[in-house]
Formats: structure tokens, C-alpha cells, sequence
């Protein structure tokens, strides 16, 4: 049996059998992990001009894989690549000074408002990257996502039978609970408000994702609580039962209270007045909790993220 190999240095292709722990993984993270150090843009190449190839056949970025599988793997010039991609320093200490909780399964990051979950897209790399890099050694999986410019909890699974449990988990509903901090313009009405309002994506001229309420959109549901008024704005807890794109801001769209600093879905003069007199120069939505439980629930967790210290200035200045 072929063990897998961390870097691809041979001039020539090189075929890895799928092991055990890496049963139902996607191809293309496979290649990911297999391949140190290079971006998605060049996995998602190899893929589609078919250079990688699946027990001998083409096969598509997305498809799940096998234990014993054999993937044909290209000779890819690493060492440039993996010197191109190296996140900075200073970045790779911020984020690792960023973890807020570890265990031999999971690692939890607070992740900083700017910074994207995954590169792609223009970005070299996201935090995933970076965790990688910081860790060389270990295989680290994202559980989820978070929007670029929402900061607080990221959970990445060290673990291939910890990524699967939590993916199980996000596909229940209620099987992991989801609370954020959210400062919303405009005076919301005291008590709960929920938000039932199916969301649809669609694509604006350039590929930019736009989400927006519709009728044949997939059923979203947040409930969004005041807990302090602030400078005539509301200072909110965001329970979401669904994890849809964009879900709080479009929500918050949608009963006419966006989420402040949202300069997507926002209020751009109200935006434009809260970095004016507060110094709000980012969206304040801030992923705060998360709760759930492993080992089929024997396992409870319990993730708090602290605010970012720019959006506790922010409240203060508001009063």
C-alpha cells in the first residue's frame, strides 16, 4: 500500500491509494492536503484538464472518495508554489495567538473580522492556510465558514472522524447552536423578533454572490434580541437555526434594521454616521457561541469567542 506523501518533489505523476480516515472526503481537499502549499486555483486546473485521474478515470472536484481509491497526482513544481503562498509572519502569529480553544479533536479560531475562511478568489490564503502553516505536521480540516468580514468562531476538526460528526451536527436542526453579537441600525422592538423569510442566492454581473428574501429560496429562520440600546442603535443576541449565506444580514435587511458597518446589504448613510461619530469601519456581526455535543451527545461543547476589542470601542463610544 502507497502511504501518502506530504509534498509532490519527483519529476514524475505519482499515484497515492486513499487511506481509512480519508473515506468520504472530497477530491479536492484530498488534493489539498496532498499538495502543501498549493492554491485551490491550481487543484481546481489540475482537475478539469484532467491530470488528476480516479482508478484511472477523470473525475470532478467535488466527488467523494474511497478508502483504497488510487488518485493520480501531477508533478507540480511545489517548492515555488509553497514559497509564492507562505502567509507573512506577523499574520501567522496573529492567528495562532487567535485560538481560543484546542483539543486533541477540534480547534476553535477567533477568527478577525478581513480575514476570508479559505483562499480562492484573489486570496492567497485564509485562515485554514495559514493554520496549515502553522501547523505543518497536521492534518486540519474547515468545519464551516464564516463571511470575510464577520469575525468570531471558526471550528476546524483535527480530526477526519471529528469533521465528519460536526457536518452530521450542522445538517440537524438544533444539532449545533449558533448565537451572535450583532449591532443593527435603528431602534428594534424590544423582546424576540424572528425572522421566518426563505433566502435564494443569485449572481450579480462579475459572479458576486447576492442573497435576497424569495419565495423559492431555502427556508432561513433567525431570532434576533435586544439586549442594550445604544446611541439610538440596537445592540443585539442573533439565534440562527439555519445556516444559510448571508442569513443574519439579509434578515436584518429585510425588517429594516441592517446590521451596522454592512456595506453589502447596509444602510450607507447610517454607516457613513456610525464611522463618523463611533469609528466603525467594519460590519459588527460577530459569531459569539457555539454549542453542541460529540460521541453521539456523551460529549458536550461549549465555544465562546470574545468581542473584537474594535467593536467594544465602538459600543462605547455610542454610550
Amino acid at each position: 500500500m502507497t502511504s501518502p506523501a506530504n509534498t509532490a518533489t519527483g519529476p514524475g505523476a505519482r499515484t497515492i491509494r486513499v487511506p481509512d480516515d480519508r473515506e468520504g472526503q472530497r477530491l479536492d481537499n484530498f488534493l489539498l492536503g496532498q499538495l502543501k502549499g498549493a492554491p485551490r486555483s491550481l487543484i481546481y486546473k489540475l482537475v478539469r484538464s484532467g491530470q488528476v485521474r480516479v482508478n484511472g478515470g477523470r473525475a470532478k472536484a467535488e466527488r467523494k472518495l474511497e478508502a483504497g481509491d488510487e488518485v493520480r497526482i501531477p508533478p507540480v513544481r511545489l517548492s515555488e508554489v509553497g514559497e509564492k503562498a507562505a502567509p507573512p509572519k506577523g499574520f501567522m502569529d496573529a492567528l495562532d495567538a487567535a485560538i481560543v480553544y484546542e483539543d486533541a479533536r477540534l480547534l476553535a479560531l477567533n477568527k478577525p473580522s478581513g480575514v476570508a475562511s479559505h483562499g480562492g478568489s484573489g486570496i492567497s490564503f485564509g485562515a485554514i492556510e495559514t493554520l496549515r502553516a502553522l501547523r505543518p505536521g497536521q492534518t486540519l480540516e474547515l468545519v464551516h465558514r464564516l463571511d470575510r468580514d464577520t469575525s468570531g468562531l471558526l471550528i476546524v476538526a483535527k480530526k477526519r472522524s471529528a469533521l465528519t460528526e460536526m457536518q452530521a451536527l450542522m445538517r440537524e436542526d438544533g444539532g449545533i447552536a449558533k448565537r451572535y453579537l450583532a449591532l443593527l441600525t435603528g431602534r428594534l422592538p424590544d423582546g424576540v423578533m424572528s425572522v421566518d423569510a426563505p433566502l435564494h442566492i443569485g449572481l450579480r454581473q462579475g459572479g458576486e454572490r447576492h442573497v435576497q428574501v424569495h419565495r423559492d429560496g431555502k427556508a432561513s429562520l433567525s431570532h434576533f434580541k435586544v439586549l442594550e440600546r445604544r446611541g439610538g442603535q440596537s445592540y443585539c443576541e442573533v439565534r440562527i437555526e439555519t445556516g444559510r449565506t448571508h442569513q443574519i444580514r439579509v434578515h436584518a435587511q429585510h425588517i429594516g434594521h441592517a446590521v451596522a458597518g454592512d456595506d453589502k446589504y447596509g444602510d450607507p448613510e447610517a454607516n457613513k454616521r456610525l464611522r463618523d461619530q463611533a469609528g466603525l469601519r467594519r460590519l459588527f456581526l460577530h459569531a459569539s457561541t457555539l454549542e453542541f455535543a460529540l460521541d453521539g451527545g456523551r460529549e458536550p461543547y461549549l465555544l465562546n469567542a470574545p468581542l473584537a476589542p474594535e467593536l467594544i470601542d465602538v459600543l462605547d463610544r455610542l454610550g
